[in-house]
């Protein structure tokens, strides 16, 4: 889909303009297979499909501080996974301010409903399904990782999410986040705060939280360098494998560009952790359609 024939969203910041110009130029001429999980335009997503696939499915979702972003902005992300036998799939979900938690979340748990169903067709393996996302994205991903309740809401297996892949992510809102502000998708605070709801760090159900591997970017922003550190504590306290990894020398920007990049080397190692993740002893699928 075309960036230009999405509803409008908010204008982005000048860093946010920079990256978008970036991401969609490295992602020129990626064209994956489009299919809707609902009945809006930011309710798709698109996938994939690697020449020898592996089985290994990563669905990963973009950032944009939840007001802003499409899933087109990942798909720079699908050669290189591709190259190592994943199937990639990058996902949109609706925006605050006029979407406020849990809609945004809701959107990317059925993004996982519909990939489960589908994934077959493209030589991906429902069992072996890993997710992701750089930033607001991550967060959406790490909170899908650790929680039981929309499995259960969509009758989806409990051990649906082999792995989590956050990139740079948010993992709590609560006074000891370190953001500066309140994020607008939280909405007003209440007596049922959201903050509390929407922070994985708080969230962790041990007996269905998956195993991860946080990234961020060196010189990336300290309350997320920070909260990744809490993040790994909380997992492993819990008794939940969190592993580590630093993109030196990149900012909160070039770490996600950099999980694109072949020669980052992130990409390759993000593919050798999800083999190493409960290694799937089916036998091999076959490629796209």
């Amino acid at each position: 889909m075309k960036i230009a024939d999405y509803p409008p969203q908010e204008p982005l910041s000048p860093l946010g303009r920079a990256y978008h110009e970036r991401a969609m130029a490295k992602g020129e001429g990626v064209v994956g297979r489009e299919s809707s999980y609902g009945d809006d335009p930011y309710r798709q997503l698109a996938v994939h499909a690697a020449a020898e696939p592996t089985g290994d499915v990563l669905v990963f979702f973009h950032g944009g501080g939840w007001t802003s972003g499409w899933k087109e902005w990942m798909s720079f992300m699908a050669p290189a996974f591709g190259a190592v036998g994943v199937t990639f799939v990058t996902a949109g979900y609706r925006l605050a301010p006029a979407h406020l938690f849990p809609t945004g979340f809701d959107d990317a748990a059925d993004a996982v409903r519909w990939v489960h169903a589908n994934i077959g067709t493209y030589g991906g393996d429902p069992a072996r399904i890993f997710v992701g996302g750089h930033s607001a994205g991550g967060h959406y991903a790490a909170l899908l990782a650790v929680t039981r309740a929309w499995r259960q809401a969509r009758g989806l297996p409990a051990d649906l999410v082999r792995g989590a892949l956050p990139v740079s992510g948010i993992y709590r809102f609560d006074a000891a986040s370190g953001l500066t502000m309140r994020p607008r998708f939280l909405g007003p605070e209440g007596p049922d705060d959201t903050a509390l709801s929407a922070s994985p760090l708080l969230r962790i159900e041990p007996d269905v939280a998956a195993p991860f591997l946080l990234t961020h970017g060196g010189r990336d922003f300290p309350h997320l360098v920070a909260q990744a550190a809490q993040m790994i504590d909380a997992l492993r306290a819990a008794g939940v494998q969190a592993d580590h990894h630093v993109l030196e020398d990149c900012d909160h920007f070039e770490a996600s560009l950099a999980s694109g990049d072949a020669g980052s080397g992130w990409p390759a190692r993000a593919a050798s952790w999800m083999q190493s993740v409960g290694p799937d002893t089916s036998p091999p699928r076959g490629g796209p359609p």
